[in-house]
């Protein structure tokens, strides 16, 4: 009973090796001699079943397994030299399994740790100790009975073990050397007196050295395992490795080398370090030809657009051209004509009667004739213009039709039509009728600089008809901002309206950042009072973030795109989904010539670290992005902000050919220069404390200041003037405080003033400033003072008569499967100009794998475990830094792209896509460097598919980390975590649960397992003590890939919700 309870306690690597040699022992003693051979090649069935259910952690397949270490069919010579040997008494001699299980319960105890010295049993005790208890030695089973009934008396004919067998100490019987081992004949060694190989010492009770003592792990056994540089068929034979081959340690055949000159007799291992570095040139090499491939590419498509742009331009410029020759030809036709009427007139002036009788039939045909040249004209100049039924558009040759489809593809032909559905586009075309556009609203501009009053209107009510875009009037009624106790904006009362262009001014810190941030909804964290009306509606103003455009007061802009990318890809993914391609060609075409980035636009904007284009061209390229969208209201902070007069006059005017398009503008400016300060509608000057001092027309606010006795002096700016009063820089004329200036503004329209500001009432009276003209209250003052500011008087009146005013489902922007396509070709593009830190992380994985390759040999005791376990440490450390680029260095254009309505998924799933070629490229150059060096048993196509689903979770950890964390937290993170992990996975005392969820441990588990399956035959006990050891199992190979896979796309997960959730500042 006691022995049954040690069995069971027994580690499972010792009851592994018990059942085998049981089995053993229990085929050959059944067996006659004459068929020991059939019996040692069926009595692996016996022992498979059960080994498959009880010790299925270390033998992968029981058959292959136990055929490797025990099938000797292919040569018994060993088993017939000791039948020859013993007499035919080799059964006799074999041990039982109660022998086998004595054995390994007395040498191994309930830790599993060795014992130096077996437990006595009834051969081997202290009153009996016959010369089959000494190590090398066995005797024949006795004929008497079995007075314990475990281990049979065996005493008898007592002989040195048989060559390829084994004897232990404290036994007398024999057990079989597995394939791989040698076990020949010990001999004395004359100098120490051990008997070598196997260095135990002659005894006195027996007359020499004997066979194997012991097999066990390669730390206790390491002369039974067949030498590096030789292989052994079977357990008694020893051949040397042929030139050209190479026989690792404990090797049954020799192995073919790859490179024969390479491998010389004897040879224990190959020399692969050349095959690495063909394989790294070559990568290097195909990595270069694509990135140098994909870079002509981007270059030569650049060429051949601007080729056709070229080209357009000119076409655009001589159809016009000869658009104007038609004109003057047809004003001299006229002039012709009416000159040929005056000379009739006076020929037959005799023949008054009849004659004015036939002048009357001549006018009538001029009049007829008249027409005629006027539809002339109205044809020509509808060149480039699409009509809504034929969508047909007539170019000025009257032999050429341009058909312009709805989806925007163009055809051009001679005298006829393009066939229905046969439709060609070409970039010269489609860059022909954008430039035609262009070119025709600059002649309109042109000519309507003197028209008149009534032909301003004219022209306003013409232009409304093409106004697509919503209108959006937003009023702001007692707003006031709070953080804390402290209050940014109060008692904010105006409004701003469609078609004009508003600045806000004031001195520093009186909020007008925070005033645009509370008119545009980003009042995150910020108590508001008050309310936000959206063309007369309570509706929540974010709602309408796809036609509201803010340019940041930062030059947020992607610096490794060219000026064209930056503006296509915001007119791409923010523009209406149903959006003519022609149309969006037109748009960024128009924004690029109004901006005056022509010269620019296929230069990369640049970065700190990267010169591009200058600041200005930047700053310009920052609000070029938001008027690509064709915004309904556009937000701008302070855009003049480093431009000097003339660049600040051009992206003026730029703002005010938006407003025509019925934008509503607003922007915030410092110091504008007289003509700038000119150049806008409506001025909102605000005071210190966030509180309002003027809001209505710039043409008014000189008239209102003046009623309170504060005049502009000459030569100087008026803004200037009135922000140098309100810094307390100037002191009025009239005596005003200051601070009063906001009281003042509320008794003037009539507005409630604040409790805090009663005491303020009281010191300047109630009396309230007159003017002429008064306006009613709640109201903003306004008047028509110039001719340019009828547009948008006419709108305002349109506007009333609408019936509804479009919201943003009026807008439906592409969806997430077109943005991610969007997404996808930026990506690329930067990627391939960030080709130089891609080769840097490569290189520095390529010299990682040569210096863990290199330090950390392959060792077979513990099959390569500290290579393992740094490759893991190191392609952690620098795939999870490589990561982090990813997505902190973006994270400013990103929550610009997020505010204006873009696809978080969309642009986290392209970043993600893109990044799987450095998650598919790594491993590979990694590998190259560290497999050739080290050399690992195990192939490279299992180290690869390993060290995929390692690079796999780390880059989502890496994802997570740049999310979620600052830069500097990061890269900390980045490089402890993967130390912490690898060495609390790597502890035997580390609770199993922790184990468990540490990433290192499935990664080094699967290295180990895909390396132990290439240790057979006698490295089966070591094997099975190294997995026991390090708690792995042989089986979980592919539960470790999708373990890794698993946690690689659990935290992509995360790192998308926290690309949501989390805001950093």
């Amino acid at each position: 009973m006691r022995d049954g309870e040690a069995f069971r306690r027994l580690p499972p690597p010792l009851l592994l090796l018990l059942l085998l040699a049981a089995g053993v022992a229990r085929g050959q003693q059944t067996t006659a001699p004459p068929v020991v051979p059939d019996a040692l090649n069926n009595l692996t069935r016996d022992v498979a079943d059960y080994i498959s259910h009880r010790f299925s952690f270390c033998v992968a397949d029981p058959t292959e397994d136990w055929n490797e270490a025990f099938n000797y069919t292919s040569d018994l010579g060993f088993v017939h030299n000791c039948l020859a040997e013993t007499g035919g008494d080799l059964g006799g001699r074999l041990c039982t399994p109660d022998e086998v299980k004595f054995y390994f319960s007395s040498l191994y105890d309930r830790k599993g740790e060795k014992n130096l010295f077996l437990k006595t049993n009834i051969n081997c005790n202290r009153s009996s100790w016959v010369q089959g208890c000494e190590p090398g030695w066995a005797c024949s089973v006795g004929s008497g009975p079995n007075p314990q009934g475990n281990i049979p008396p065996r005493t008898a004919n007592c002989q040195p073990c048989c060559e390829g067998f084994f004897c232990p100490r404290g036994l007398t019987c024999m057990l079989p050397c597995p394939l791989g081992s040698y076990c020949p004949r010990a001999t004395v060694n004359t100098t120490t007196g051990l008997c070598d190989p196997y260095k135990y010492q002659i005894t006195p009770n027996t007359t020499g050295c004997g066979g194997a003592d012991t097999w066990a792990d390669f730390g206790s056994t390491e002369e039974m395992f067949c030498p590096a540089g030789y292989y052994c068929p079977t357990p008694t034979k020893k051949e040397p490795c042929s030139e050209g081959h190479y026989c690792r340690l404990g090797s049954t055949t020799q192995d073919k080398c790859i490179i024969k000159g390479s491998c010389k007799e004897k040879t224990e291992n190959e020399n692969i370090v050349i095959l690495g570095g063909c394989l790294v040139g070559m990568l290097f090499v195909f990595l270069l030809i694509i990135y140098n491939c994909s870079g002509q590419f981007l270059t030569i498509r650049e060429k051949r657009k601007a080729r056709s742009r070229e080209n357009a331009i000119q076409l655009a410029r001589q159809q016009l051209k000869a658009h104007e020759g038609w004109k003057a030809a047809k004003r001299l036709a006229r002039k012709h004509v009416n000159d040929m009427q005056s000379h009739l007139s006076r020929t037959f002036s005799r023949r008054r009667s009849f004659r004015q009788h036939l002048d009357s039939e001549n006018s009538g045909h001029r009049l007829q004739e008249a027409p005629l040249f006027m539809n002339q004209e109205l044809s020509d100049s509808a060149a480039f213009s699409a009509h809504q039924s034929t969508g047909e558009i007539s170019e000025v040759t009257p032999s050429v039709v341009v058909d312009v489809s709805d989806d925007g593809e163009i055809v051009a032909g001679k005298d006829r039509s393009a066939p229905k559905g046969k439709h060609r586009s070409t970039h010269t075309q489609i860059f022909k009728y954008a430039y035609g556009e262009i070119e025709k609203e600059k002649v309109r501009q042109q000519e309507n600089k003197n028209l008149t009053f009534t032909g301003v209107l004219s022209m306003v009510s013409e232009q409304q008809k093409e106004i697509t875009r919503p209108l959006l009037k937003v009023e702001f009624k007692d707003l006031t901002l709070s953080l804390g106790k402290k209050k940014l904006l109060r008692s904010i009362n105006g409004e701003l309206r469609p078609g004009r262009v508003t600045a806000v001014m004031g001195p520093s810190g009186a909020g007008k950042t925070t005033f645009l941030n509370a008119v545009t909804g980003k009042v995150a964290g910020y108590k508001v009072s008050g309310s936000v009306l959206v063309n007369g509606r309570h509706d929540n103003i974010r709602s309408y973030k796809k036609i509201i455009g803010f340019v940041p007061q930062d030059d947020v802009v992607h610096g490794n795109l060219t000026v064209e990318e930056n503006l296509w890809f915001s007119a791409k993914c923010r523009l209406s989904a149903t959006t003519a391609h022609r149309h969006k060609v037109l748009t960024v075409e128009r924004v690029i010539d109004s901006l005056d980035l022509q010269g620019v636009r296929s230069s990369l904007v640049g970065t700190v670290e990267k010169r591009g284009i200058s600041g200005g061209q930047r700053k310009r390229v920052n609000v070029g992005i938001e008027m690509v969208m064709e915004p309904s209201l556009l937000i701008l902070d302070e855009p003049t902000s480093g431009l000097d007069s003339s660049s600040s006059q051009l992206l003026l005017r730029a703002l005010r050919h938006e407003a025509l398009e019925g934008v509503n503008v607003c922007a915030v400016v410092h110091q504008p220069s007289y003509t700038l300060y000119n150049m806008f509608d409506d001025l909102i000057l605000l005071a210190k404390g966030g509180l309002i001092v003027y809001n209505g027309p710039v043409k008014s606010v000189e008239d209102y200041f003046s009623t309170l006795g504060i005049t502009v002096p000459e030569r100087v700016n008026p803004p200037d003037h009135y922000i140098d009063i309100l810094e307390g820089i100037v002191k009025p004329e009239s005596g005003i405080n200051a601070k009063h200036f906001p009281l003042h503004w509320m008794l003037y329209n009539g507005y409630e003033v604040p409790n805090d500001m009663k005491d303020d009432l009281k010191a300047i009276g109630e009396q309230r400033p007159h003017l002429g003209s008064s306006p009613s209250a709640g109201s903003t003052p306004h008047c028509l003072p110039h001719v340019r500011n009828a547009f948008a008087e006419e709108r305002d009146r349109i506007e009333h008569h609408l019936s509804k005013p479009k919201d943003l489902s009026s807008r439906r922007t592409p969806g997430v499967i077109r943005q991610y396509k969007y997404y996808l070709g930026r990506v690329t593009k930067q990627r391939l100009r960030e080709a130089r830190l891609l080769a840097v992380d490569f290189l520095i994985l390529g010299l990682a794998g040569i210096c863990l390759g290199t330090i950390a040999k392959l060792s077979d005791p513990n099959f390569g475990m500290p290579g393992y376990i740094y490759t893991i440490i190191a392609v952690s450390l620098l795939c999870k830094i490589a990561a982090l680029r990813s997505f902190s260095l973006e994270r400013l254009q990103y929550l610009r792209e997020r505010e204006s309505g873009m696809s978080s998924l969309a642009y986290f799933l392209a970043r993600d896509t893109i990044d799987h070629f450095s998650t598919i490229v790594k491993p590979i150059v990694y590998l190259s460097m560290f497999y050739y060096f080290n050399n690992p048993r195990s192939t490279i196509t299992d180290n690869y598919i390993i060290l995929l689903a390692l690079v796999y979770c780390v880059t989502g950890i890496g994802y997570t980390f740049a999310i979620c964390f600052n830069p500097g937290s990061a890269q900390l993170c980045s490089a402890l975590i993967p130390v912490v992990l690898t060495l609390l996975s790597t502890q035997n005392n580390t609770p199993a649960i922790l184990n468990r969820l540490c990433y290192p441990k499935w990664a080094l588990e699967g290295f180990i397992i895909v390396n132990a399956k290439r240790y057979p035959g006698v490295w089966l006990i070591t094997r099975c003590g190294l997995l026991f050891r390090s708690r792995f199992d042989i089986h979980h190979y592919m539960l470790c890939i999708l373990v890794l896979f698993m946690y690689g796309l659990f935290f992509r997960i995360v790192a998308f919700v926290a690309l949501i959730l989390v805001k950093k500042r």
